[in-house]
């Protein structure tokens, strides 16, 4: 028989409220002898809650609290579940929770009651990783999109394709069995047709990953460039507050200054870092090691410039640099006549990456932002109602279904023999399924769990 758990769902410390959730078979008779009302937690009384207080198995008060049984399997974990609403402090809580230990639950594993859920079919598991992401979240439009996927709009959109890809294995299977029925034009044509209609949904889901991965994670990005270029100007325009310090003299930022911003929905992790040169200065050169280190683990080099000078061989040291990575080109000091040459600049690195604008004055930060919002959502993609694969998983998964139907659809133009196909489709299909849990080995789905906070 599976066990009862139960552990605090709140966060410690110091609040108006907070709650000790049991889940499991003897949810309601471990309540029943811990929750003491004039009227009782019963089977006849689901759904109420319930207001009285709790003893433990010494009949000491514990502490006033409202209780609610919820049966199963309409419930969070589909199991039956009791809530026990008591005042948010930490030690009430304890006294509660080890209560529910004295009659016989077990603690809860971190993720266990979205685990349940899973395992007894209320959720699939793109589902409860979205739970995750709700928590997590750190804007209003990655609540959105955690949301939207809890509600399951990401398992049906693989849900769709994988049951064109059933459809078509449905096909070559009668195909095969039924040889003299065959019209080899026909049925290559057909599994052509199916297979790049999967290829292109998968593409779109794909097209959008990185947007996923950055609304619920932020973009981690570094400001790079020479010392004195208005790297910190630059910052404290998007911030809008005079973060880092300002001067006219080079070095100045000797230490990388890391901030959390949101730019009109998109979570930024910017890293304000010492100017890249070479320098006898000691502590100058522990900056310019930090800041290299940084730009190897950022995700988007933005690099300033000084629109003012001639571009300087640091400067080109540094577009050689970033050459191959995803960057963005700003020329800086618009407010200033413009010397260094844009065009041969747009000619080397590409124009829709080159930016002008003056930190001081703020001309030209609009722009800079409205280049940022179209690198994170892409053109096309709707951010308040767009599908967003939202971790690695899941790109992976995607990534690896991409790779059997291309081979699929290799075949088919080949038109090589129908179980050969079928091979490939069968593994686009389980690549799929994994996504929302379907035939995911026992180790997998305990690391996802592992990863959420104990109490959900």
């Amino acid at each position: 028989m599976e066990e009862t758990i139960s552990a605090i769902t709140t966060p410690l410390g110091e609040g108006a409220v907070g709650i000790v959730r049991l889940s499991g078979p003897q949810s309601l008779a471990i309540a029943q002898k811990l929750f003491k009302s004039k009227r009782p937690l019963t089977k006849d009384n689901p759904r109420f809650l319930t207001y009285g207080h709790c003893e433990n198995a010494q009949g000491e008060l514990l502490d006033e609290v409202l209780a609610v049984y919820m049966p199963g399997p309409h419930s969070y974990t589909g199991e039956d579940v009791v809530e026990i609403q008591c005042h948010g402090g930490v030690e009430a809580l304890k006294a509660i929770l080890s209560a529910t230990y004295e009659q016989g639950a077990i603690p809860a594993e971190p993720g266990e009651f979205t685990k349940r859920a899973f395992l007894n079919g209320r959720l699939d598991l793109a589902e409860a990783e979205a739970v995750m992401d709700i928590i997590q979240a750190r804007s209003a439009k990655a609540l959105s999109a955690a949301l939207r996927q809890q509600k399951g709009q990401l398992s049906q959109k693989v849900s769709a394709i994988r049951t064109g890809l059933k459809d078509l294995i449905v096909h070559l299977e009668a195909t095969i069995d039924y040889p003299e029925d065959d019209i080899e034009e026909v049925t290559y044509a057909k599994a052509l047709e199916g297979i790049n209609k999967a290829l292109n949904e998968v593409g779109q889901l794909l097209a959008h990953a990185h947007t996923g991965k950055i609304m619920k994670e932020g973009l981690k990005t570094a400001i790079v460039g020479r010392p004195n270029v208005g790297k910190s100007s630059l910052l404290n325009a998007l911030l809008q507050e005079e973060r880092a310090i300002v001067s006219s003299v080079p070095g100045t930022t000797r230490d990388v200054i890391e901030e959390q911003m949101l730019i009109e929905g998109v979570p930024l992790l910017l890293a304000d870092t010492a100017g890249l040169r070479n320098t006898t200065d000691y502590v100058e050169q522990i900056g310019v090691q930090k800041t290299k280190e940084q730009l190897a683990q950022a995700e988007l080099a933005v690099v300033v410039l000084d629109g003012s000078e001639a571009l300087q061989e640091e400067d080109k040291n540094i577009l050689r640099e970033i050459k191959g990575r995803d960057s963005v080109i700003i020329i800086n000091k618009a407010d200033l006549p413009i010397k260094l040459d844009k065009i041969a600049l747009e000619q080397s690195v590409g124009a829709k990456n080159v930016l002008t604008l003056s930190a001081k004055t703020k001309e030209g930060v609009t722009a800079f932002v409205a280049w940022l919002k179209n690198y994170v959502y892409g053109q096309g993609a709707n951010v308040d109602t767009g599908i967003f694969v939202q971790n690695a998983r899941q790109e992976r998964l995607l990534k690896e279904a991409r790779t059997s139907l291309q081979s699929a659809l290799e075949g088919a133009r080949n038109q090589e023999p129908y179980d050969c196909l079928e091979i490939d489709l069968r593994e686009a299909l389980a690549q799929l399924g994994a996504i929302t849990g379907e035939a995911v080995p026992d180790e997998i789905i305990n690391e996802i769990f592992a990863r959420f906070c104990l109490g959900k």
